[in-house]
């Protein structure tokens, strides 16, 4: 079993998808829908091409599909040298609110144990305030801030709270 295998199985086992739901590994044919969500929920979204490059560089993607196999949410991280950085998050908006953002940041934690680190880093938008509170229910702390980091309205920059969580077995099975 392979380590995303691994750690898909322990989430699931500790906490179950809906029934016909499944989380699997992010591929080019993905990304259609992947950019579809992106466009629905962001103002500012990744392009399909961010995507795609994030896949090509060996990011780790995965697809949260729904009992119809649609993509219903996603994840992209990236190793890096002593953690894991959480470079997307999203649930489609259909289904937002539903839990399924704090499954994938299960996951996610539950990936960054399996490839062998401790903590989790993320930037987000302080204007994302329904994003800023999952990630403190699961377990970030606000370690600091980058200026003028995300593209806004009118021509200007938003800065981007950084965001760490450490992540520990107990908390969530890596398998």
């Amino acid at each position: 079993m392979s380590l995303i295998e691994n750690a898909l199985a322990g989430v699931i086992a500790q906490a179950p998808l809906p029934a016909g739901w499944r989380a699997e590994r992010m591929t080019a044919l993905d990304l259609a829908g992947v950019a579809a969500i992106e466009q629905a929920a962001f103002t500012f979204p990744w392009s399909r091409g961010n995507f795609e490059d994030s896949l090509k560089s060996g990011h780790i993607g995965i697809v949260l599909r729904d009992g119809g196999n649609e993509v219903a949410g996603y994840l992209i991280l990236m190793p890096v040298v002593d953690e894991m950085h959480l470079l997307n998050v999203t649930v489609a908006p259909a289904w937002q609110r539903q839990g399924l953002g704090h499954w994938l940041l299960r996951l996610a934690a539950a990936l960054t144990l399996v490839h062998g680190f401790s903590s989790l880093l993320l930037e987000v938008r302080p204007s994302n305030t329904g994003a800023i509170a999952l990630y403190h229910r699961i377990g970030f702390a606000e370690i600091g801030r980058r200026k003028r980091y995300y593209p806004a309205e009118n021509n200007t920059r938003e800065d981007a709270l950084v965001m760490r969580m450490v992540c520990e077995a107990s908390g969530v099975e890596a398998a």
